[in-house]
């Protein structure tokens, strides 16, 4: 993953997200990426994205899912202006391995340096254009089988909410189409601002985009104790060295039967889970303290500030002092020795 970029002054032109709305549009999925974009105002940045959904066709009219017909503001020379263009979703009965002249024409105009995004199905209109060859993508997982028989040359991973390869993002079905949204801010913005404007929609601030799509149980069987009570314990002692084990007996369970619910309830592994945890927050202190390396790493519980290190890159690919001097709010604290 590149470096985060620096966050829009008030002298710096509004990043241009540009959503092209295809025939068969779901509704829902269309407004999300001005829910998220354009709610980065709410966090003290109203300058930082212009966001405006065009039609593939000059007459600018749209037919939605519902069938309701929409006449958009804006046609396909909007996206020749775009910084990011996103494909929201629609409905599959439309699609044609070959992609209709107007949308293969209007996809020809998105300018070479700009970042594509596709929510769900919108990866099958990437794919049949060619984006896609050769790379990792995801989708929503029923439509997985028939994906890679269309596409075999795009490495999808049908388990996942969705992948970051650079200027390229796909992602799976419906709500994880917020967190790819939400994750583009984070690379922009940071995590603060990402947090404030998931805070605004009332979603998670993070799911991480390898975390699985599909998970088996959300709510735990009747008579069964969750893992939602440990897990806000465990955010309230990430300075401590927490171990499986611990998580395990808070939960009064053993740890064969607190990894299996884990996992149930939240599609990834405790020890994935917690590492996520203290890599955020440590994110979360980088941009708003002057905490040392070292004292962040004990502030979340990693052992040396070297192993912050290593998460962190691992996680988005910069060092805390890169990350520090693209994001940080200067705290009124004096920095530590």
């Amino acid at each position: 993953m590149a470096a985060p970029k620096p966050s829009t002054t008030p002298s710096t032109p509004p990043h241009r997200v540009v959503v092209l709305a295809l025939d068969g549009v779901y509704l829902f999925d269309l407004g999300i990426p001005e829910r998220v974009f354009g709610g980065v105002r709410y966090a003290g940045i109203p300058g930082a994205y212009e966001v405006v959904t065009c039609a593939a066709t000059e007459d600018r009219t749209v037919t939605t899912s519902t069938g309701i017909t929409l006449t958009l503001d804006h046609g396909p020379e909007a996206l020749e202006s775009a910084d990011t263009v996103v494909l929201p979703p629609y409905d599959l009965n439309r699609f044609t391995a070959e992609l209709p002249e107007p949308v293969r024409v209007a996809l020809a105009r998105i300018r070479p340096h700009a970042r594509v995004v596709s929510l769900c199905t919108g990866a099958f209109t990437l794919a049949a254009a060619g984006l896609l060859d050769g790379r990792p993508a995801t989708t929503h997982w029923a439509l997985a089988d028939e994906f890679c028989r269309m596409f075999p040359h795009v490495a999808l991973d049908p388990a996942v909410l969705f992948v970051d390869d650079g200027d390229v993002l796909t992602s799976a079905g419906v709500a994880s189409g917020i967190d790819a949204c939400l994750h583009l801010v984070r690379r922009d913005h940071g995590s603060t601002v990402a947090n404030q404007v998931a805070r605004q929609c009332v979603v998670p601030p993070w799911r991480e985009g390898g975390q699985a799509q599909f998970i088996v149980q959300l709510i735990p069987a009747e008579g069964t104790a969750g893992t939602g009570a440990t897990r806000t314990w465990a955010l309230e002692h990430l300075d401590q060295p927490l171990v499986l084990r611990d998580l395990a007996a808070h939960a009064r369970m053993s740890p064969r039967t607190f990894s299996r619910r884990f996992q149930e309830e939240t599609g990834t592994s405790p020890g994935r889970w917690l590492t996520q945890q203290r890599v955020n927050h440590a994110r979360h202190l980088l941009e708003t303290t002057d905490l040392t390396v070292d004292r962040i790493a004990a502030e979340v519980g990693f052992a040396t500030g070297n192993s912050l290190r290593q998460h962190l890159h691992t996680a988005i690919g910069v060092s805390p002092q890169a990350y520090r001097a693209t994001f940080r709010v200067r705290s009124e604290l004096p920095a530590e020795e």
